[in-house]
């Protein structure tokens, strides 16, 4: 009967970085995904690194930092072993901010000359506030596809369509899963099923599904847009391959990944406004997908009241951004090392009455 060192629950970018980590270290790793591997809210995600304090939660602003980082070398990394390429961009970002953070963005942020750093903002973008961000974007699905390679070519064992609905317990420490199809064994297992971690006995940690709906339109050149453009009304994610992100809702609909048409339509129109080239713009494709999100917007990390049963989700809109720190920190908890951060703010104990 074989049987793994570590069963990591997801395939997700958090799932497989940690995998991968565990798998550099020696461990002998599966992946349980309920469908396929990078296939749910890491290939819908848009991909922005964010680490600026007018968006970053300040429980989570030293992991954003430290991740952000450590993007090159993951990237690189990943590259390297995959032999795929992933498009990470550090053209930095132009903000316009909404009302409530301008002052914020003030005192902290260094202005955009948006008329020289993007000449097809539309006029009614040139008279207002706008601030430049030194940050990076990625392509989370050539990511995930990278990072799919990259943990078969390590000797990571993978279960596809294969959800799983307990995990096992004996003589009060974690034995293995349960899944619809079988029983697999180890004596560590970590939950990072995104949206779905809640569903998994014994523990009901409190992720819920947040819908987000975007798009891809064909940007009339490669070169339209440089930077990231991001703004009240849309986000904008330029691609090198002259694709443009448009992007997106924040939805309480459960599980429903259906996309919405009014709703696409209303993004494009957002994205026509600031840049007006983007009339004739086809849409290439529309999708929705469910970010894993927690009552207090934080991830849960770390170890749980059930001896080798750990947990890595909640990451909400940061899974993309935290995934390299995340694999890192949670490693290290797995391993029984201690962690560069502090995990107490993302423990599960906290949402226990």
């Amino acid at each position: 009967m074989k049987t793994w060192d570590v069963i990591v629950i997801g395939g997700g970018i958090i799932g497989l970085s940690l995998a991968i980590e565990l798998r550099k270290r020696g461990a002998m790793v599966l992946i349980v995904e309920r469908g396929e591997p990078g296939r749910e809210a890491s290939h819908a995600a848009g991909g922005m690194l964010v680490d600026c304090p007018l968006e970053t939660a300040p429980a989570l602003q030293a992991l954003a930092t430290a991740s952000v980082r450590m993007y090159p070398e993951f990237v690189h990394e990943l590259e390297v072993e995959s032999g795929m390429k992933v498009d990470l961009r550090d053209r930095g970002a132009i903000v316009f901010p909404s009302a409530e953070h301008l002052p914020q963005a003030e005192i902290s942020l260094q202005p955009a000359p948006v008329s020289e750093l993007e000449p097809a903002l539309g006029g009614a973008c040139q008279n207002r506030p706008a601030f430049f961000l030194a940050e990076r974007c990625v392509d989370p699905r050539a990511l995930c596809a990278a990072a799919v390679q990259t943990a078969k070519r390590r000797g990571v064992d993978f279960s596809s369509g294969d959800e799983v609905i307990r995990v096992d317990v004996s003589g009060g420490r974690a034995s293995g899963v349960t899944t619809t199809k079988t029983v697999f064994h180890t004596a560590k297992v970590v939950n990072c099923a995104g949206a779905w971690s809640g569903r998994i006995e014994p523990h009901a940690f409190p992720t819920r599904p947040v819908k987000g709906q975007m798009l891809y339109l064909a940007m009339p050149s490669r070169d339209l847009l440089k930077h990231v453009i991001r703004a009240p009304e849309a986000y904008l994610i330029p691609r090198s391959d002259g694709r443009l992100l448009v992007g997106t809702t924040v939805e309480e609909a459960g599980f429903d990944k259906r996309t919405d048409a009014a709703t696409i339509q209303r993004l494009h129109r957002a994205a026509i406004s600031l840049v007006p080239r983007l009339a004739d713009a086809r849409i290439l494709e529309d999708w929705a997908g469910l970010r894993p999100g927690t009552p207090d917007t934080l991830p849960i990390l770390g170890d749980t009241s059930t001896a080798g049963y750990y947990v890595a989700t909640g990451h909400y809109r940061d899974g993309i951004l935290l995934a390299p720190v995340t694999a890192q920190i949670m490693s290290a908890v797995i391993e029984d090392r201690i962690p560069h951060h502090d995990l107490s703010a993302f423990s599960a104990a906290r949402f226990h009455s």
